[in-house]
């Protein structure tokens, strides 16, 4: 019962991301909303880890994370025109 709590509160923080995505006055804003997406993506992928048992999407989620902190690093040298 509590995972269905916590998938609801993920789907919720998920869909505040999306909307701050499309609606974010600036390109910062649409970057910094990208990644709490990602950031709540790995939540989820840890959550239904845990309730379907699958060990693997713990990996997934790793994997996952890393590459979202790469792609985040090269969005923020864009923005600031180091690239």
């Amino acid at each position: 019962m509590t995972e269905l709590i916590f998938i609801a509160v993920i789907s919720i923080g998920m869909i505040l991301c999306i909307i701050r995505m499309v609606k974010g006055p600036t390109a910062a804003d649409r970057a910094i909303a990208m990644d709490t997406a990602t950031t709540v993506s790995v939540a989820l992928l840890v959550l239904l880890g845990y309730v379907f048992n699958r060990y693997i999407y713990l990996d997934v989620a790793l994997v996952y994370s890393i590459i979202s902190f790469v792609g985040l690093i090269a969005i923020a040298r864009y923005l600031e025109k180091g690239i």
